[in-house]
């Protein structure tokens, strides 16, 4: 990746940004960086390499992904 961004329109249903901007507060993400770090887990989990770290570093524990 060269660090270059790409900038583009994202139209979203209000109640669907309301969510995720509540889910980066709490993750204490902006929302871009929030909807960012989202994608690339979706597309580390396409691709089939979910177990490896995240591009951009170790973020926030995620419940929903944790073990005991």
């Amino acid at each position: 990746m060269t660090g270059e961004k790409k900038a583009f329109l994202l139209r979203l249903p209000a109640d669907l940004h309301d969510e995720l901007r509540r889910w980066a507060d709490a993750d204490l993400r902006s929302l871009n960086a929030q909807l960012e770090f989202l994608l690339r887990r979706a597309v580390r989990e396409r691709r089939g390499d979910a177990t490896g770290p995240p591009a951009d570093g170790p973020g926030p524990a995620d419940p929903a992904t944790d073990e005991e």
